[in-house]
């Protein structure tokens, strides 16, 4: 007697705007990779395929023109690879990918698996906010399971989402490795503060400039990242006199040497998700100092032996949380790596919901 294979995600697909940086993007070409030499077909749709992360797709993944950089365009190139693919479970990386999900609903008969990558609260405000509040209770209706990086991000997603408990898992991303084809990065003499991240507004990267004013002359601050921030960030540290302590090389294939290197993290943003630049900079047994921008900061920066909270906007209290990890007695934490295998559990995740007889789905009910 034979008995027939369980039910398995073979073919995942997901789906990118570009690839001109940011942690969302990194995230999925990471857990791509991972899928893909695991055995799994994975398609992904990228909009723009240029930029700094072009180097990072990984082999034995497939990658799909999504129509340039624009995100309709990238969403009408989703919903005709999804038609003509029939692939087993579609993956959406992260918030601001949400709305092609919806787009997409129609059209797919496999679960649409989201990650909640950026913070559900406090980011919009006054009639946007309202606005957004209901976007967010949409979401239940065109997402079949969510997937949240920490306990309390996954109980915001309940409270502003409404999405019962049963259809929420918890997956950290997967961890950054050193690579070693990537070109090593000129340092600053001396100590320097690390900034990681899209020179965009969201980052606050200004905050950080200004706090460079009561730094000792021998500190400097290096922020990886490019974006559109990056004349302001430049004409600020000019107009203060800094420039020569203020770098920005851009991109870095691999900033995990950069942050050994560093004597201290920031994050100084207004709102995130779950940083994977705490996560990596902690795994490398360097501390942080962080904006409360997010509920998931206090749950990376659960001890005081690796970091310092700050309120948004308070400039006084950011200058003293960097001084007091500049200072050199300070002991720096000890390395905490990203535990458990992060891909694994979305494999057994889509692997699960494959499975079901009746997966959850809102638009069918």
């Amino acid at each position: 007697m034979t008995h027939p294979l369980p039910a398995r995600a073979g073919h995942i697909l997901s789906f990118a705007q570009t690839l001109k940086g940011g942690g969302v993007e990194r995230a999925l070409l990471r857990l791509a990779g991972e899928w893909a030499a695991r055995g799994r077909r994975v398609t992904l749709v990228i909009g723009d395929t240029t930029g700094p992360l072009a180097g990072e797709l990984p082999a034995g993944v497939e990658v799909l023109d999504g129509g340039g950089g624009g995100y309709l365009s990238m969403a009408r190139a989703v919903v005709g690879a999804v038609r003509a693919m029939r692939p087993d479970v579609i993956f959406c990386p992260g918030n601001h990918y949400t709305g092609a999900a919806a787009l997409l609903r129609p059209f797919a008969d496999a679960p649409i698996v989201a990650k909640l990558s950026n913070a559900l609260a406090g980011t919009h405000h006054g009639a946007i906010g309202l606005g957004y509040r209901g976007w967010l209770r949409l979401h239940p209706v065109f997402v079949d399971h969510l997937v949240a990086m920490t306990p309390a991000s996954a109980g915001e997603a309940r409270a502003l989402m409404r999405v019962p408990a049963d259809r929420i898992s918890i997956i950290a991303n997967p961890p950054a490795r050193r690579r070693a084809d990537a070109a090593p990065l000129a340092l600053p003499a001396g100590r320097f503060i690390l900034g990681v991240g899209r020179l965009a507004p969201q980052k606050r990267w200004e905050r950080l400039v200004a706090a460079m004013l009561s730094m000792p002359a021998d500190v400097s601050l290096l922020i990886l990242g490019e974006g559109p921030e990056r004349a302001a960030i430049e004409a600020q540290a000019a107009a203060l006199g800094i420039a020569d302590r203020v770098h920005l090389p851009g991109h870095a294939a691999d900033p995990l040497p950069v942050m050994a290197a560093a004597t201290v993290v920031a994050l100084t943003s207004d709102h995130e998700g779950v940083p994977g630049v705490m996560r990596e900079a902690l795994g490398e047994g360097t501390p942080v100092v962080s904006t409360d921008s997010s509920v998931a900061i206090p749950e990376l920066i659960d001890s005081p032996e690796k970091g310092t909270i700050v309120p948004r906007g308070d400039a006084a209290a950011l200058v003293a949380a960097l001084t007091r990890w500049l200072s050199p007695d300070v002991v720096r934490p000890p390395p905490t790596p990203v535990a458990g295998d992060p891909a694994g559990d979305y494999l057994t995740l889509f692997d699960d919901l494959v499975s079901s007889a009746r997966p959850h789905r809102g638009a069918r009910r």
